[in-house]
């Protein structure tokens, strides 16, 4: 596509405005694609500066904020012991849900979800993300604990995973997080480094947590190729809901409502690698599946096939440096956003998987949280706690870099949005950000 009609295209998205969400119910929002409607957000903040409030977290996480109505709630460690050397690294010994007040931040509830506190590199046993439906909350920790609750800290039932399929396998720890569907939750346990058990997803009634469908997901790669620490994307196009799932090599789409396989794609795994493992999850839009692996190659598939669609729906691969390795890619309207760990932004073709432009450079350091779109402007924000904001266009314009204190540990964590305000989470605390 040429430089004028990349323009034209950019100029069309912008022209049309959205009112702004004030729920954010799951990992990257309401429909998993990390834009929010909103295009009122600040631009600039610091400790002095557009900072609403600010709450203090119990230890650090890589899960993400959620929220409905007045409530945040977030997947937490608790505090650790300063005298434990395991503790200051791992958080504290119990993993906790916590019910915060959107209007200051103040803790409204808390519940102990399990005892244990898994660790390993970048996860401890918080980093999966909760989600909600407004009425009840579903939150699923490192050890394999899957529990239900009401927005008043009621709790409904729990899953032990572990205990009920098999060890997790994966060598750093459990990360995927829970999706909603249907009044079903499901969820993607996708290992094989450190076991022989099979990968699998499985999917629970959300009010009565009795089972509703297992599925395993097996794939001939070798050891930690099977792990994945992706979360299963829902595309709905018109009537009709695929979910997505990617790691062991392939892309597969699933019915969420029984979990059948409906098709699957080869390529995510081109030299049979012993270690390539997926972090970054999938995400898609007008008619493609856009699928990184680690790093490279990114796949651009069309929908609507059935069996191995390898060959007949693969539309582009991106095999040049800079794909995602943990950040997940943002798409609109033609364009697919791609960070690099380093921070470097590349856009895409998402038709033909060329490049429109890049690498735009933003604020030094490496980037784990997934990038936030919001009209014309990408959020990045690095672990050292500096969010740049980058104008897109076609010619990209980096506006400013925010930054955070991280006095120890790292952010991880995906922004969040309601209203114009965004929720940003360091390792020390929660911010509410917005223009004063």
């Amino acid at each position: 596509m040429t430089y004028r009609l990349f323009s034209l295209l950019f100029t069309a998205i912008l022209g049309t405005a959205a009112p702004a969400q004030e729920n954010w119910p799951q990992w990257r929002g309401a429909d998993q694609r990390n834009i929010a409607a909103s295009e009122n957000l600040p631009v600039t903040w610091g400790e002095s500066e557009n900072i609403v409030w600010k709450a203090p977290m119990p230890s650090w996480s890589g899960s993400s904020p959620i929220i409905w109505g007045d409530r945040i709630f977030v997947s937490t460690p608790s505090a650790p012991d300063p005298a434990s050397r395991e503790q200051r690294e791992a958080g504290g010994p119990e993993i906790l849900l916590l019910c915060l007040s959107k209007a200051d931040g103040s803790e409204l509830w808390r519940s102990e979800v399990c005892k244990g506190n898994p660790f390993a590199m970048k996860h401890n046993g918080s980093s999966p993300t909760p989600v909600t439906d407004g009425a009840h909350v579903w939150t699923l920790t490192g050890t394999g604990v899957l529990a239900a609750y009401d927005m008043d800290g009621n709790f409904l039932w729990k899953h032990e995973l572990q205990a009920e399929h098999s060890p997790f396998g994966l060598l750093f720890g459990y990360a995927s997080s829970p999706v909603l569907h249907n009044g079903k939750i499901i969820i993607q346990v996708l290992h094989g480094y450190k076991t022989e058990a099979p990968s699998y997803l499985a999917a629970y009634d959300a009010l009565m947590g009795a089972p509703a469908w297992y599925l395993e997901r097996r794939m001939d790669v070798l050891s930690e190729t099977h792990d994945a620490y992706t979360t299963p994307f829902l595309l709905t196009e018109g009537d009709k809901t695929v979910m997505i799932v990617t790691g062991g090599g392939h892309v597969t789409g699933h019915d969420p409502d029984t979990g059948r396989e409906l098709w699957r794609a080869a390529g995510l795994d081109p030299q049979r690698s012993k270690n390539y493992r997926i972090i970054t999850s999938a995400t898609a839009g007008d008619g493609m599946v856009f699928a990184p692996s680690r790093q490279r190659p990114v796949l651009g598939i069309r929908t609507g096939g059935e069996g191995d669609v390898t060959a007949t729906h693969t539309a582009w691969a991106w095999t040049k440096p800079g794909g995602p390795d943990v950040p997940t890619p943002v798409y609109r309207g033609g364009c697919l956003y791609m960070v690099d760990d380093s921070g470097n932004v590349r856009c895409l073709d998402a038709k033909t998987g060329e490049l429109f432009w890049g690498p735009e450079r933003t604020a030094k350091g490496i980037v784990s949280a997934s990038p936030l779109l919001a009209g014309n402007r990408l959020y990045i924000t690095n672990e050292e706690g500096v969010t740049s904001v980058l104008q897109l266009s076609p010619d990209p314009k980096l506006l400013a870099s925010n930054s955070l204190p991280v006095p120890e540990g790292r952010v991880l964590s995906s922004l969040a949005v309601s209203g114009d305000r965004l929720y940003l989470r360091t390792p020390t605390h929660l911010y509410c950000i917005g223009k004063e």
